[in-house]
């Protein structure tokens, strides 16, 4: 069985103009608002309650070793993994709606605390800003999957010591734009890398198959994590950072149905209802999540 569970976390962004905080926490409601939610309750899921976030400080100043909202973002992380972790005790398929892709770390920690798994990250970009590549690291919601595969500052990357959450070779990111300034990077330590180009020349059933393929191996399945803006923004400009070549949301629901059967849960990160004053791309996203999810965790075994 499906469960909603709302992560409205803004902790891992940077503030979108002085003084002000990012609106990618709405994003839940929004989503409600736009009929996702009755999509999922009237085909039997159920709504699994909110986990909150603390307080964003919109004046943060940069420091040696840590990132902006550190402690809240990891109070955050460990909060949101004991409730996925009883939802998965109880044999639900979690489906995780953000916020900003730091939750993907509260994710990691309560699958690590189960065993091996792997991840499937969809993405308009790779996520792998790290301090070994990066002298400005700053916002996880840039660095969640570095953080994820262990790369980043012990205090992200190993919460009480379950890092990494996810191994590299387990880990396929698909979605980033060709010129992502950390690809080729990743390319060279993830089980598989698959840039937009490369899902649209293959296919997104294709590219959906050799992902599965590849984090399903030798683990206990997968997690799905999705950035919205890895559509392109002539379809969904409602994000954090915008990159033009995205999939069409015709490619993006062919993905996910190909991708969510085997995977024991999933995420929907980056929609910022702020930039959606009439709730046309909220409505776009609803129907995209809604037909590609509609069978989140059907193959996994849980």
């Amino acid at each position: 069985m499906i469960a909603l569970l709302s992560a409205p976390s803004n902790l891992g962004l940077r503030p979108p103009q002085t003084g002000s905080v990012p609106g990618c926490a709405k994003a839940p409601e929004a989503l409600r608002e736009a009929g996702l939610f009755r999509s999922f309750l009237d085909a039997g899921s159920i709504d699994a309650g909110v986990v909150l976030s603390g307080r964003y400080a919109a004046d943060w100043v940069p420091g040696e070793g840590r990132v902006r909202n550190q402690e809240a973002l990891v109070d955050h992380a460990r909060r949101l993994a004991d409730r996925l972790g009883a939802l998965l005790d109880d044999g639900g398929s979690p489906l995780v709606l953000g916020g900003d892709c730091s939750i993907l770390l509260g994710a990691g920690l309560a699958l690590a605390r189960r065993g091996r798994f792997g991840l499937v990250h969809v993405d308009g970009h790779t996520d792998f800003r790290h301090p070994g590549n990066s002298s400005v690291c700053a916002s996880v919601g840039g660095e969640d999957l570095a953080a994820a595969v262990g790369l980043h500052w012990p205090r992200l990357a190993d919460l009480d010591g379950y890092g990494p959450y996810f191994a590299p070779s387990d880990t396929v990111h698909i979605g980033c734009r060709d010129n992502d300034e950390e690809l080729h990077e990743a390319t060279a330590l993830l089980g598989a890398t698959m840039p937009t180009s490369h899902v649209r020349s293959a296919g997104p059933a294709a590219a959906a198959d050799r992902a599965v393929a590849v984090a399903g191996r030798g683990s206990n399945g997968y997690w799905l994590h999705i950035d919205v803006d890895v559509l392109d923004p002539a379809y969904l400009p409602a994000v954090d950072s915008p990159d033009p070549g995205g999939l069409t949301p015709e490619e993006l629901t062919e993905l996910l149905q190909a991708l969510a059967p085997g995977a024991v849960g999933a995420e929907v990160t980056i929609f910022d209802p702020d930039l959606d004053p009439d709730g046309a791309y909220a409505r776009l996203l609803a129907e995209v999540l809604a037909a590609g999810l509609r069978d989140l965790g059907a193959a996994s075994g849980n």
